[in-house]
């Protein structure tokens, strides 16, 4: 961790802790489920050395950050402010932003919703959809009606919690090792050897399967760090923002905009995101229309959902070329 200066900023009420390097414009990266600033750190000293001020953090909920209680804390409205608190503590007028997971949410919607903030955008893994006629949750209780799906099983405040905090090691260990590459491999093999679905009330590690031993890019230091993470903040906060979708759409009608800002989107052929959102690999014909600029699509070969940090240097060189290409 020497390389990184870690720091606390107050913003929007909250405590935000921030891993940075680097000295130039500013970029910000956000993280998803279940992550921390940590998700970044391969691409934290290759964008400073491209000649960058490289700034992962904690989004709120996680690690080093606050965690407050209520859902509605985890709000898209509250989460963008977050971002620009960032901006404003470390006096950036600009930055681009760029999200992993549920962090390509937060960055695109921070572009959308602050758009002389924002200069350019990236995105890992999910890419920009606009709002659409029902909030998510309804629409995945119709797709997904007397079947399992994990957003619906994380809906109840409480249980999923208690299943995952009952055993952090292995609750972080079974969720990368299922998502990454070789997880979704094993997966869609499964389901074309018609392998028996999930139960409509299975938990979520239920549907999980016990791997053996770690993945190349994945190894027991990196789980003892996040390990340490999450037993301080726990699982609540993380699973609010799956909770506060439905906020979301009462509250960001604004959501329903296409984005302006030049942005680049890149995902793995075996992220399963691409199999709910799009029921198979993405193609740039279906998600282009929601951008006015999308300068970059790229999807990268034999990895799964953990994009940045399956194939780090594939992706940081990816992203410093998307910046290259700004004014």
């Amino acid at each position: 961790m020497d390389p990184f200066d870690f720091r606390s900023i107050e913003c929007n009420g909250i405590t935000l802790r921030l891993a940075s390097v680097g000295e130039g414009p500013l970029v910000v990266f956000c993280h998803g489920w279940p992550e921390t600033w940590y998700s970044f750190r391969h691409q934290l000293p290759a964008f400073a050395e491209g000649g960058f001020r490289a700034v992962a953090y904690d989004v709120r909920g996680y690690g080093g950050s606050s965690s407050p209680w209520p859902v509605e804390a985890y709000s898209l409205k509250n989460l963008t402010a977050d971002v620009i608190g960032i901006l404003d503590a470390l006096e950036y007028d600009r930055a681009v932003v760029i999200g992993h997971d549920w962090g390509g949410p937060i960055a695109l919607s921070t572009a959308v919703l602050y758009p002389d903030r924002i200069r350019a955008v990236g995105s890992l893994s999910v890419p920009h959809t606009v709002r659409g006629p029902i909030p998510a949750i309804e629409h995945w209780r119709t797709i997904y009606e007397g079947r399992y799906f994990y957003q619906l099983y994380f809906q109840t405040e409480g249980v999923a919690e208690a299943e995952l905090e009952a055993d952090i090691r292995r609750s972080l260990y079974l969720t990368y090792c299922n998502f990454d590459a070789r997880g979704t491999a094993r997966m869609l093999a499964e389901k074309q050897s018609s392998a028996k679905a999930p139960h409509p009330d299975s938990c979520f590690l239920e549907t999980m399967h016990e791997p053996e031993g770690f993945p190349d890019w994945f190894g027991p230091t990196d789980l003892d760090y996040l390990v340490g993470q999450f037993a301080v903040s726990g699982m609540r906060g993380p699973l609010n923002r799956y909770r506060a979708q439905t906020i979301d759409w009462h509250e960001l009608p604004q959501l329903s905009n296409v984005l302006d800002q030049p942005a680049c989107f890149i995902t793995g052929t075996l992220d399963p995101v691409n199999y709910f959102l799009f029921s198979g690999k993405p193609k740039r014909s279906r998600i282009e229309k929601h951008y006015r600029d999308l300068r970059m699509f790229e999807l990268l070969d034999s990895t799964g959902h953990w994009t940045q940090q399956e194939q780090p240097a594939a992706v940081n060189a990816l992203l410093l070329s998307f910046l290259e290409s700004l004014d």
